[in-house]
């Protein structure tokens, strides 16, 4: 006869919108319920936090952890990286005494943990990595993260304006001077490296000259003095 084992479940979600959509606590308790189906097993509590696995100081973790030792349970989670993406921190629980056990690797060894927490934990450093970049990457192009999206195109498109309308004076002594195509235009403002509307960038493309052109046609239609040039931007080529 088999003796069941005290059980606690623990499931972990990184945000508050996977928390409220249910949909990666629901595919935890999936693949925990499945596990259990043929671990025999008496589950005492289940624990849920919202939290990044990064972080080792999380007070429901820690909860689960004391139950734990104090009825000597065996702690029950989907996948290592649920439990904590630092193997540091699973080394340690290791050491404690605390039988982990994961769902999707039930009769794993210790040292098996330990490989999965390292994956897990090179894993979350490419995801911080990968965020951090893109982030960058969006406050170097003019982005206010943070700003609710209908909001946050109307300031752009505004500024963009601002943007042509400041460049009005040097547009009109270009046109005066003949250089009157989009691609002239282009590498004119490249050559004075003249910057563009988008902080960071500094070179001139044929489409970022022809939204300029036409914002400028918008908004001071008179910058183009002959009817031939004005009239010449409502079909232009911004590749011509």
């Amino acid at each position: 006869m088999v003796m069941e084992r005290l059980a606690v479940l623990y499931f972990r979600v990184s945000t508050k919108r996977q928390k409220i959509s249910g949909l990666g606590i629901k595919t935890q308790h999936n693949d925990v319920d499945c596990l259990l189906l043929s671990y025999p097993a008496t589950v005492l509590r289940e624990f849920c936090e919202t939290e990044s696995g990064s972080k080792n100081n999380r007070p429901i973790l820690r909860d689960a952890i004391r139950f734990c030792k104090r009825v000597g349970a065996v702690l029950i989670i989907a996948k290592i990286d649920r439990l904590a993406r630092h193997a540091l921190f699973v080394a340690d629980l290791i050491n404690q005494g605390i039988t982990i056990i994961a769902a999707d690797k039930p009769n794993a060894s210790h040292l098996e943990l330990l490989e999965d927490a390292i994956r897990a934990e090179k894993e979350g450093i490419l995801i911080r990595k990968r965020i951090k970049e893109t982030l960058a990457a969006a406050k170097e192009n003019g982005v206010k993260l943070g700003v609710a999206g209908k909001e946050l195109a109307l300031k752009n498109k505004q500024a963009a304006y601002e943007f042509a309308e400041k460049m009005a004076p040097l547009i009109r002594e270009l046109l005066g001077a003949r250089i009157k195509t989009v691609r002239a235009i282009m590498n004119e403002l490249n050559r004075r490296k003249i910057p563009t509307f988008r902080k960071g960038r500094r070179k001139w493309h044929l489409t970022t000259v022809y939204h300029l052109l036409q914002r400028l046609r918008e908004k001071i239609p008179e910058i183009f003095p002959r009817p031939c040039i004005r009239n010449s931007f409502n079909n232009i080529n911004p590749k011509s």
